[in-house]
């Protein structure tokens, strides 16, 4: 066991290890931190879990849109440095907010299955029953992402996309208590955690608009060192979603991506075959590449030998090593195929325009 163990002594002289939690205080964050804390009670019902919220820049500056803050880990700077400072042990994180890279001895131990990871719709309670499709001409549809708007400008040229921000809660006052939003575009990953799937008017296929890297799956980052706290929470990976996000993860790390440029993508596992859709976009969705490929990956064949090696950031030793190896290169393919094609040109511009706004 690591050095900084936190131990609690009970009054019938047993020992319990205390495991610190470290979570956004955000009602979504501490729904999902405490779903992970639920399967990890069940599988060692003998440790003490202790959840620690604290606030992030992405929390508390709400007036700026996310892709002009200029800050890659904008929900989870404040997480890693009391992970740093051996304040928490382990913290929860919607994977999409994790940057492909992440600081030195830090590692994402654990990413659990996937919720659904579309987008999906949300109306004006008087727009009720309608879609994107049927809204008025010049309706205004509420997103803070340039994917989102990047790709249903393309799609729904007759509506109009502007920025939104704060935590769910946030955002559907603001939908419902004012007239300013026909609808705004949230995670649907998101809304059902919460319990408000009854508001999801539509989920937008990938036809209309495909996801984040990462949506929809939660991660578990964890000191590197620590092997005992790696070894405990690597029973949450689910396969087919760590095959899937490290695919994601390596495309996006090739194309140099982040929350400043609208880059999308779909991911699918049928039996052994690993599919990637990606594709990058200009900011009014007129530019677009994109691209699909496919590799087999035998989830099945675990290796004894693979100790410890780490893919776009996470370390997942119960998964074939030579599935994650696949994911990984066909990520990294991707990308490559589409910056031969004038990728870079269209995120580079897409970065300018948005750092002028």
């Amino acid at each position: 066991m690591s050095g900084n163990v936190s131990i609690s002594q009970e009054g019938n002289g047993k020992v319990r290890r205390v495991i610190r939690m470290g979570t956004r205080k955000s009602q979504l964050a501490r729904i999902q931190t405490d779903s992970v804390a639920g399967r990890l009670k069940e599988l060692y019902p003998d440790v003490l879990l202790e959840i620690v919220a604290m606030s992030t820049i992405g929390d508390k500056i709400l007036d700026t849109a996310l892709s002009k803050i200029g800050e890659k880990s904008l929900f989870t700077k404040e997480l890693e440095n009391a992970l740093e400072r051996n304040e928490v042990d382990i913290v929860v994180h919607s994977l999409k907010d994790l940057p492909t890279s992440l600081p030195p001895g830090f590692t994402i131990g654990a990413i659990l299955q996937r919720e659904n990871p579309h987008d999906a719709v949300v109306l004006h309670p008087k727009n009720a029953g309608l879609t994107l499709d049927s809204l008025t001409e010049k309706s205004v549809i509420g997103t803070s992402s340039l994917r989102r708007a990047a790709q249903l400008k393309k799609r729904f040229p007759q509506l109009e996309f502007e920025n939104i921000r704060g935590n769910l809660n946030t955002r559907l006052k603001k939908l419902d208590e004012k007239d300013d939003y026909a609808a705004i575009i949230l995670a649907a990953a998101g809304l059902k955690r919460m319990g408000w799937e009854s508001r999801i008017s539509q989920i937008l296929g990938p036809e209309d608009c495909m996801y984040a890297v990462g949506q929809g799956a939660l991660a578990v980052e964890v000191r590197a060192q620590d092997k005992d706290i790696l070894e405990m929470v690597s029973v949450l990976h689910h396969p087919d979603t760590v095959l899937r996000c490290i695919s994601e993860r390596a495309f996006l790390k090739q194309l140099e991506g982040g929350c400043s440029v609208p880059v999308a993508v779909h991911t699918e596992v049928k039996g052994s075959m690993l599919y990637l859709t990606g594709a990058v976009y200009s900011l009014d969705g007129a530019d677009c590449l994109k691209d699909t490929m496919q590799t087999v990956v035998e989830i099945d064949k675990v290796s004894e030998s693979a100790q410890d090696c780490v893919h776009v950031g996470v370390t997942a030793n119960n998964v074939s090593s030579s599935a994650l190896e696949a994911a990984e290169k066909m990520g990294m393919d991707l990308a490559n195929a589409l910056l031969n094609k004038g990728a870079k040109d269209i995120l580079t511009t897409a970065r300018k325009l948005n750092d002028a706004r």
